[in-house]
């Protein structure tokens, strides 16, 4: 997927008005089944996998001893098998991360990256451009579901009601032979609704407007998922898993060290990741991702602070390459659609 394929402001647009056709092709893709899975699964993902029904997908995490996010993850539950979607970049260690805590598992673990294609069809539209293609009915599907069906009638393919942008939309996966025929036959269906292939600058521009985590930014091996502000997606109560003492300890121990908070900058700047936040003359954290909002038309960034600076509406400062920029906490995330036909479960 190139960075943008016309501008980025006219694909970020598209998807927040119509649809946008995103190639997630790179994104880790592995599947898990056989005697024991449940419990591999559970030892090294922080969330709650045995919540999980057929059909549902979850939020989570793995995170290192010291409680420091490796990775986070979609966990999907199929009739017969988990399956697993990673960040392209954290494949190779969410591979070694299992393997590493098998602990006897008879289960399987099989890397399908590479013999399948994922799509994002993201946006208002993006019902109307996928149902024609697809043989069984969507609009019934909820946030964090997953169906099951045909494309193009020939097509075996898993569609989820899941996205990256803030949006309403479904992501596609297919089989690596069927992907251009279905990546055309989608920019087709689109035509009447004003589709636009998107690339990595809107899926940024995007994200960040909705407030997502993205991988090397609010999420690395130094950063827990407390500070993240995804506790919610942290189950300690579920049994052992990798890193939980750690995290039992931050959880115990409050303050934490650093809180997640999102920034409106009164100026246009960007504020970069590292660029450091102050109040008045004193550092109180780090820039994690900024971007200018083409649905806001402002600048804005997510920082990680001193929890003591995370209120809604404290005044702090950027340093924008040795310029002041002033700035104010805000409620994340950013933007938020309006309407929504199915809410998530």
């Amino acid at each position: 997927m190139p960075v943008q394929y016309k501008s980025i402001v006219e694909e970020h647009r598209a998807v927040r008005q119509r649809v946008g056709l995103f190639d997630i092709s790179h994104m880790g893709r592995l599947s898990f089944e056989g005697p024991g899975v449940l419990e591999w699964l559970e030892r090294v993902t922080t969330n709650q996998v045995a919540r999980l029904d057929d059909g549902q997908i979850q939020y989570s995490l793995m995170t290192n001893e010291r409680g420091g996010v490796i990775d986070d993850i979609l966990v999907y539950r199929q009739p017969f098998a988990y399956l697993v979607v990673c960040n392209a970049s954290n494949r190779a260690k969410v591979v070694h991360q299992f393997e590493t805590n098998r602990a006897g598992s008879e289960a399987n673990l099989r890397d399908r990256t590479l013999d399948t294609a994922m799509i994002a069809v993201q946006g208002p539209r993006a019902l109307e451009t996928l149902q024609p293609l697809f043989d069984r009915p969507l609009e019934r599907l909820r946030y964090y579901q997953l169906m099951m069906g045909q494309l193009l009638s020939r097509f075996g393919a898993v569609i989820s009601r899941t996205g990256y942008t803030g949006e309403d939309g479904f992501e596609v996966i297919v089989g690596a032979e069927a992907a251009l025929e279905v990546w055309e036959a989608l920019v087709e269906s689109g035509q009447p609704y004003g589709i636009m292939t998107c690339g990595l600058g809107a899926r940024d521009t995007l994200r960040l407007e909705a407030a997502m985590p993205l991988y090397g930014h609010e999420l690395t091996e130094e950063i827990d998922p407390l500070s993240a502000g995804l506790g919610w997606a942290v189950k300690l109560d579920k049994g052992d898993f990798v890193g939980r003492g750690a995290l039992r300890l931050c959880k115990e121990n409050p303050p934490l060290a650093r809180a997640r908070i999102g920034l409106i900058l009164e100026g246009k700047r960007i504020a970069r990741q590292g660029a450091v936040v102050l109040s008045g003359e004193r550092e109180v954290g780090l820039v994690t991702s900024g971007t200018f909002s083409p649905t806001l038309q402002a600048s804005i960034a997510m920082a990680l602070v001193a929890p003591e600076f995370r209120a809604i509406g404290s005044e702090l400062s950027v340093d924008i390459r040795g310029h002041r920029e002033s700035a104010r906490v805000v409620k994340l995330p950013f933007y938020k659609r309006t309407t929504s036909a199915h809410a998530a479960n």
